[in-house]
């Protein structure tokens, strides 16, 4: 750990608690003088100190955690490189508002969005794509968006969910991911009164399970594997069995806007899932003991490389993390479809993603594991891993779906993985230089910059017809 200055944030917790410096000190076994060279920044946050907010308060150490805020800072950078900013802000000035102050930072970083927001607003209604009229809102993030956010906000764990589908797969006495299936129709129909049916008239491959609250049967579709059908049994069993709790998180995401909420209720279900078919302890234990292997631990459970991933990125239990993940699935015209993150990696809201990141050339190679070692403009660097996954939707002719999983972590963590096997991680030479997408990308020189960063323009030398370094804007 870094020497962390976060005298603000120490301060904001002990004035929500309502206690005067003497009081916490005295809580925390400190003098009243320390605690206030602290409070002030003269010295830095221990992990001791941390470790006894979380014994005494039980605070989430993740509170005062460098991934935090190193996500705050790439969003501000987002925001800073917005056009109408002519000030040059120094990355050093963001990190130093991030670490001091990430209260008034998120509040920029939700002004420039609402900013964003209305400037599209006018350019559509401009455009004349969007209709007039008195009292036209601003356009509101999508749903997809919102529980998105929301997901990234909780580091895509949500315990409420995770502790209780550990204890049923406990209950199971050992069935662990495919093999799951039986235990779960079994428990559906004595708990709940709920037959397992594999087919029916309504049921189709894009709709995997059919439940009518008012039938007994829950109708799966034919040719899903034991390790699917595991799947949207526990799926169901969310609903069935933790059904207030998924509300109460979904209401959460969504503030009241009805396609958000249904949205959110189907991702905290497979949160759930997910769960009960890895229970959180004995699926560390496995993914420590395995090195991360993702097709390994894919053999082992019985279900799919996607799911493994996915999985893998929720394990942010307190006092039981494993490595923090970021994971992805992208079609080939680079669109992402999932994207879930324990880390800080930066998720660009304008732009795309990079054409340099491993997770497009997947498509070139199907069905191999890809590694790569990226650097950010930040300087952060990862480790990606990525291979493509795919299904048909039915007989001879029909269209193939077809995706690129990435999963991503810090560098620091990268001797845990197996997929490090071979790679210098010590040489800055060997890290791919990638950005967070073209618009927000500093990087001048890079051979597949689409177009030049906002507030930017393109410098066009006449005589040879070739383009220059991006000139000020």
């Amino acid at each position: 750990m870094r020497k962390a200055f976060m005298g603000v944030r120490l301060k904001r917790l002990r004035e929500e608690r309502g206690m005067t410096q003497v009081a916490l000190a005295r809580a925390l076994e400190l003098s009243p003088s320390y605690l206030n060279q602290l409070e002030n920044n003269q010295r830095p946050l221990t992990v001791p100190v941390l470790l006894k907010l979380n014994a005494v308060f039980g605070v989430d150490v993740q509170l005062f955690s460098e991934d935090d805020e190193a996500r705050l800072i790439s969003d501000l950078r987002d925001a800073v490189a917005d056009p109408a900013i002519t000030e040059t802000v120094a990355v050093s000035e963001l990190r130093e508002l991030a670490a001091s102050m990430p209260a008034v930072g998120r509040a920029l970083v939700t002004l420039h969005r609402r900013y964003r927001q209305a400037v599209d607003q006018a350019e559509a209604l401009a455009a004349g794509l969007l209709p007039g009229g008195e009292g036209a809102g601003l356009a509101p993030l999508t749903p997809y968006e919102q529980v998105r956010d929301f997901f990234y906000a909780r580091h895509n764990h949500f315990a409420e969910l995770d502790e209780p589908a550990e204890r049923i797969a406990i209950a199971f006495g050992g069935a662990l991911g495919a093999a799951a299936a039986g235990p779960l129709a079994a428990l559906l129909e004595e708990r709940h009164g709920v037959r397992v049916v594999v087919g029916g008239p309504d049921v189709q491959d894009e709709r995997r399970r059919l439940y009518r609250r008012t039938g007994d049967a829950l109708h799966l579709t034919v040719g899903l594997r034991p390790g699917q059908q595991a799947f949207q049994m526990a799926t169901q069993l969310a609903y069935l069995e933790l059904g207030d709790v998924v509300e109460r998180l979904a209401l959460e995401a969504s503030k009241g806007d009805p396609e958000t909420h249904a949205l959110a209720r189907i991702g905290l279900a497979h949160h759930f899932a997910g769960a009960v078919l890895m229970p959180y302890a004995a699926f560390l234990e496995a993914a420590e003991a395995a090195r991360y292997d993702v097709e390994l631990l894919a053999e082992r459970y019985g279900v799919g490389f996607e799911t493994i991933c996915h999985r893998l990125s929720t394990l942010q239990r307190q006092n039981a993390r494993g490595v923090p993940f970021v994971f992805v699935r992208v079609d080939r015209a680079g669109n992402i479809s999932k994207r879930q993150s324990a880390t800080d990696f930066h998720f660009s809201r304008v732009g795309g993603a990079c054409p340099l990141w491993n997770v497009y050339e997947a498509f070139a190679q199907p069905g191999r594991i890809l590694t790569q070692i990226a650097r950010m403009p930040d300087g952060r660097t990862y480790l990606w891993i990525a291979r493509t996954v795919g299904r048909s939707s039915g007989g001879y002719g029909a269209i193939r779906k077809t995706f690129a999983i990435g999963l991503g972590c810090d560098l620091r963590h990268a001797d845990r993985l197996v997929y490090s096997k071979g790679l210098d991680l010590s040489d800055p030479d060997a890290a791919t230089p990638i950005g967070a997408g073209c618009k927000v990308c500093e990087r001048p020189a890079c051979p597949q910059r689409a177009f030049p960063p906002l507030g930017r323009k393109l410098a066009i030398d006449e005589a040879s017809r070739t383009v220059a370094p991006y000139a000020s804007g």
